[in-house]
């Protein structure tokens, strides 16, 4: 599986973004998909991921409420409608697929990596 992000950007605080995430190959809905992102100097960290079917999501606390992930297996792609944006979100998003819906929070449970697409918030 191959996968490329996009949609990233610069967005005042309080704005919204969507990220999307394309994959290639025919076993895409097999795949339990994740967003990570990596803020300057700091260790990537999880943010959202839901389940082959769509059917089960999980979140970070710290994005809870304010993001959400969904995706289209009909179009192999997942998404990251991103609201209430804060300048603490700024980083670099990462979607990844994994093949089981275990541990979904722990970046080595993904076995495919997209090349991240930044978002900057500003105050």
């Amino acid at each position: 599986v191959q996968l490329q992000a996009s949609g990233g950007g610069l967005v005042q605080a309080g704005g919204s973004l969507r990220l999307s995430c394309a994959a290639s190959g025919r076993t895409f809905s097999s795949y339990s998909m994740g967003w990570f992102r990596q803020a300057p100097g700091k260790e990537r960290e999880f943010v959202a991921a839901i389940s082959w079917s769509g059917g089960s999501m999980n979140y970070a606390d710290s994005v809870k409420g304010r993001f959400t992930i969904s995706r289209d297996n009909a179009k192999n792609t997942v998404y990251l409608q991103m609201a209430s944006l804060k300048p603490e979100d700024t980083a670099v998003y990462y979607c990844a697929a994994a093949p089981t819906g275990l541990n979904y929070d722990i970046d080595y449970t993904y076995r495919f990596w997209g090349q991240g697409t930044l978002v900057t918030v500003s105050s």
